[in-house]
């Protein structure tokens, strides 16, 4: 059972606890150093993965207890 800190997977109706990070960015709209970042369970690292991937999005996956974002994740302004 997960609370309200617990981060939850980012495809659609999934509601279990995230332990992956895809960090991806769409090079049309974004710096190439620019990273979104979306959150998977086990059961969907795979497809979300995929759907990045055929698109060229996908940048890297790691798991969430090893993730560190960069310190500028913001936007690309800084603000």
């Amino acid at each position: 059972m997960s609370d309200d800190t617990t981060p939850i997977c980012s495809a659609k109706g999934c509601r279990a606890a995230a332990v992956w990070v895809l960090a991806w960015n769409n090079p049309k709209l974004h710096t190439p150093e620019r990273r979104k970042t979306w959150i998977a369970c086990d059961e969907h690292r795979e497809s979300l993965s995929q759907f990045l991937g055929v698109r060229g999005f996908l940048k890297d996956v790691v798991p969430l207890a090893e993730w560190e974002a960069p310190e500028d994740s913001g936007r690309p302004d800084g603000s």
